[in-house]
């Protein structure tokens, strides 16, 4: 199965997504949005597929959202997304893709939605937090 991750690996939710993804057998596309950003399309689509709102889909904790008036309501989604692609920290993380759907996986195990469900064992969160049972099946 096809996945890609929209990743920043210095984020501990981004990086216990990824793991959960390897754990079902999966070697994602890695795509470092702080680096490459999605264009304004995929990120169109993304938040769409995802059935979230753009004002979802943007992260304001650690990025300059409150310095660019962002909570503004009379901005456009157009004016937002133009903003996260300006300034892709402004994207909340990590998006995943994959042909079971697209989601926003805040928190991590909202992966597991769009994932086979074929674990290769338990799974805990860097925070120890057990996800994934001894048998492999989600735990809640």
């Amino acid at each position: 199965m096809q996945v890609t991750i929209y990743h920043n690996p210095a984020c501990g939710t981004s990086r216990n997504t990824l793991a959960m993804i390897r754990n079902a057998g999966i070697e994602p596309a890695i795509v470092d949005y702080l680096k490459t950003a999605p264009s304004r399309a995929e990120l169109a689509r993304m938040i769409a597929d995802a059935g979230l709102t753009v004002r979802q889909a943007i992260r304001e904790k650690g990025t300059p959202y409150a310095e660019l008036g962002l909570g503004d309501p009379a901005l456009s989604d157009e004016a937002l997304i133009g903003a996260m692609l300006e300034n892709p920290i402004l994207i909340n993380r990590p998006f995943v893709v994959s042909a079971l759907g697209t989601r926003l996986a805040r928190p991590s195990e909202l992966v597991l939605d769009i994932l086979p469900d074929s674990h290769k064992g338990p799974f805990s969160k860097e925070d120890g937090e057990a996800v994934i049972g001894a048998d492999g099946k989600r735990l809640r």
